[in-house]
């Protein structure tokens, strides 16, 4: 943990390491309004029928509670728990299944209270966070592992060929 002091405020930094279930993906953003959970949720279910998520919302005023919703028990409570971990005010976490996150992205961008999304992954992610005596803001993620070296012309054919097999491109 690293301690910054700022004109007298303290400053203490953590590392959240993000527990995806089984099979899942990831999104995290920003948002400004309890109104989140009900739009993103709306936002899951109108664009696919097969998806199954969980939504967690750190509500940064009043009660300040973890709102949550989703349609599957799991997901809910690993994004109930997660956003209660990373405790950022006006964050949200979605866990999902059977989709991938590209698909979800333009829409939840549209979605007037999003801020910033943060990362969309499966990978393993770490969530960097600053707390002060008022509370949490994020720092910064870490989406992944660093790079092992450049890409040859052999990964460069087993790439084209993912994203033909798994239908992005043609």
């Amino acid at each position: 943990m690293i301690h910054i002091w700022n004109e007298g405020i303290a400053v203490k930094t953590k590392e959240i390491t993000i527990q995806l279930p089984p099979d899942s993906s990831f999104i995290f953003g920003q948002t400004h309004f309890i109104k989140t959970v009900e739009d993103i949720y709306e936002l899951m279910v109108g664009t696919s029928t097969t998806v199954e998520f969980g939504i967690g919302f750190c509500e940064a005023s009043g009660p300040c509670l973890i709102r949550s919703d989703g349609n599957n028990d799991e997901l809910i409570k690993a994004a109930e728990t997660t956003a209660y971990a990373i405790a950022c005010g006006h964050t949200f976490v979605i866990f999902m299944r059977n989709a991938y996150p590209i698909n979800f992205l333009p829409r939840l961008k549209m979605v007037p209270e999003v801020v910033n999304i943060f990362c969309a992954t499966s990978n393993p992610v770490e969530v960097i966070v600053a707390e002060t005596e008022q509370g949490r803001g994020v720092l910064s993620v870490i989406d992944g592992f660093m790079p092992k070296g450049i890409e040859g012309p052999e990964d460069k054919s087993k790439r084209h060929k993912f994203l033909r097999d798994i239908g992005y491109k043609r």
